[in-house]
């Protein structure tokens, strides 16, 4: 008489999960811009390319340590590690030398990319002190949106008492958009927050 073991396989789902704003933006969004703007083919549908984080830090000519926290807020924001931006020329009235470190920028793609534009809308944005919407109108021309934030602290990703100084940062949403109202739209769908005109 033979024995029959069953063999029970634990598998582990090692299948990256699709971002929820990518899947939005596959289900809902781009059938609603098809809706809106009537394209006669896919490839016209505006998309995200990437997103572009960038820290300036001017006060690191004097203080070279101050890089380090932009580096690590940066790191902390993206999930990515950032580069160091340099000085492309010496100024002697800002006494800056030519190689010296004053900034910090990451570019996201794919996945992260799709997760840090969903944690900015969702979570960063709405903490932010007397929130009255983003500006519509810091779009340049061709469906790329750039703009500001002040300091880093409204990322729950920073701990507000490890912050050593305020750091503001700018981020740039480049998209596939044609012009100006394609990218505004394309935008405003994935939930970012324009003051009405």
């Amino acid at each position: 008489m033979t024995e029959t073991k069953t063999v029970t396989t634990t598998e582990t789902d090692t299948s990256p999960t699709t971002p929820r704003l990518k899947t939005r933006y596959t289900d809902e969004i781009k059938p609603a811009l098809v809706k809106e703007f009537s394209y006669a083919n896919a490839m016209q549908i505006p998309g995200v390319v990437k997103v572009i984080v960038n820290m300036g830090v001017g006060e690191a000519a004097r203080d070279a340590k101050l890089i380090d926290g932009a580096v690590r807020d940066l790191s902390a924001i993206t999930g990515q590690k950032p580069v160091v931006t340099k000085a492309r020329k010496s100024i002697a009235q800002f006494k800056l030398r030519e190689g010296m470190p004053i900034g910090a920028h990451t570019t996201l793609r794919g996945d992260r990319m799709w997760e840090f534009l969903d944690r900015l809308v969702s979570v960063a944005l709405p903490r932010i002190r007397d929130f009255r919407g983003l500006s519509s109108k810091q779009f340049d021309g061709r469906g790329n949106y750039t703009f500001g934030l002040t300091e880093q602290s409204m990322f729950h990703e920073i701990d507000q008492d490890k912050i050593d100084r305020v750091r503001g940062m700018d981020i740039t949403v480049v998209t596939t958009a044609a012009n100006d109202d394609e990218g505004r739209a394309l935008l405003r769908h994935l939930g970012f927050p324009f003051k009405e005109n």
